[in-house]
């Protein structure tokens, strides 16, 4: 059973999101939440495995409340609700320990497909979440780390990504060294975010 809390403020969303969630029968909505001090306390009460998480609440915003989520449950994977978040918002948010990012007012059945992937670890960027920096530069990327790149973007891991493209791990660490280089990124989920908002990755979705 994955184990989502909700929290937002929007209080319509958080109960509809919460509803959706419920009728699931691998998922359960431990409580939906308007507050981060509200989220910690449920979270010690049973803690969650995917967070759905608003960056704009009010008190302690969601990105720092991610940090303190992760610091008391280091397990518990975050997806933040976004809604044209500015580009210091997206880079404090992973490093808050963002596990990825949804358009706040996504399909019902896009978010529960995120939280599901999400569960499973893999990273969640939803190009419509993210604003895209007109203009910025392509980051140089070769064919061969575009196509890592892209398989990162998808939640693919490293051993995947190796058999995906017939190559060795070693080599697959050596391209995503190379990309995060190359996009001044230092994790892979900053890596697919910057290259989102870039267009580097236009019309993909992991």
């Amino acid at each position: 059973m994955i184990r989502v809390l909700v929290v937002e403020d929007e209080r319509a969303l958080a109960e509809a999101l919460a509803i959706a969630i419920g009728i699931e029968s691998d998922l359960e909505c431990v409580a939906a939440v308007g507050t981060v001090d509200e989220a910690l306390r449920e979270a010690a009460r049973r803690p969650p495995t995917v967070t759905l998480m608003d960056i704009h609440l009010p008190g302690t915003d969601g990105i720092e409340g991610s940090r303190l989520l992760k610091a008391a449950h280091p397990g518990t994977r975050v997806v933040f609700l976004t809604a044209d978040p500015r580009p210091d918002q997206l880079m404090r948010a992973v490093a808050a320990g963002a596990s990825g990012f949804l358009a706040k007012h996504s399909a019902f059945r896009d978010v529960l497909a995120a939280i599901r992937s999400t569960a499973q670890g893999k990273l969640l960027v939803e190009e419509s979440a993210l604003r895209r920096a007109d203009g910025a530069p392509g980051g140089g990327l070769t064919a061969r780390e575009h196509e890592v790149l892209v398989l990162l973007a998808r939640g693919q891991d490293l051993k995947t990504i190796a058999e995906r493209l017939v190559l060795s791990r070693h080599t697959v660490r050596g391209h995503v060294k190379s990309v995060l280089a190359k996009l001044g990124a230092h994790s892979q989920l900053e890596a697919v975010v910057t290259a989102t908002r870039r267009g580097i990755l236009p019309g993909r979705r992991p």
